[in-house]
């Protein structure tokens, strides 16, 4: 199934993107599912089914959590989960709570990612191909996932409709519920989907050299 794991809507307030452009535009796109990960929020939960839409798109809700040691992108129960608590205790309690806890472009120059996110053994996968990141952030992330044997995911990251599916992720077996996705991301049942151009990996920055 090819998922763009990384969606945010109107609920975020950088996006111009709707829940109705969403449903009405992804299986257009190539997409079989969608994952909403608005900024510290699960407020699309209250206002989607969840799960498989008459159209035959997977309609999924996470949220991408914003810490002082980067960003994660968490499937699974946490619509109770407190704004600002630490990297570190978000990922122990992404595990604790039966979910998934992904580093969400931890390489990216202005948002980059620490310790208490790429160091926490808790982590089950890497976004690796993020849509909004420069290609060299993006290798970067590979590199990382690669050398700490970790899951490699994709999403677009999309805050518009030119965006949506930029960066799918296909993912083996079938995804019709949170409960299945998180499964598949744990048993490392998938990977970005290959793209026509070929993916440059210079260098990192100086900043990322001591996870590598």
């Amino acid at each position: 199934m090819r998922f763009d794991l990384h969606v945010h809507t109107r609920l975020s307030p950088c996006s111009r993107l709707s829940l109705e452009v969403i449903l009405e535009n992804a299986r257009d796109r190539g997409l079989d599912g969608v994952c909403l990960t608005d900024h510290d929020t699960m407020a699309a939960a209250r206002l989607v089914r969840e799960g498989v839409q008459d159209n035959g798109l997977c309609l999924l809700v996470g949220m991408e959590y914003a810490t002082t040691d980067g960003d994660l992108l968490l499937f699974g129960p946490f619509e109770g989960l407190a704004p600002g608590l630490p990297a570190r205790e978000v990922v122990s309690l992404a595990a604790a709570l039966g979910g998934a806890a992904v580093a969400a472009h931890p390489f990216r120059s202005w948002r980059p990612a620490g310790p208490g996110i790429l160091g926490h053994e808790g982590l089950c996968a890497v976004e690796v191909e993020n849509g909004r990141n420069t290609p060299e952030e993006n290798a970067a992330a590979a590199r990382f996932a690669a050398r700490r044997g970790l899951a490699s995911v994709a999403g677009s990251d999309a805050h518009s409709l030119e965006e949506l599916g930029a960066r799918p992720v296909t993912i083996e077996g079938t995804v019709q519920s949170r409960a299945d996705l998180v499964a598949a991301l744990l048993a490392g049942r998938c990977l970005p989907a290959p793209r026509p151009e070929a993916c440059r990996a210079p260098d990192a920055c100086d900043r990322v050299r001591e996870f590598l």
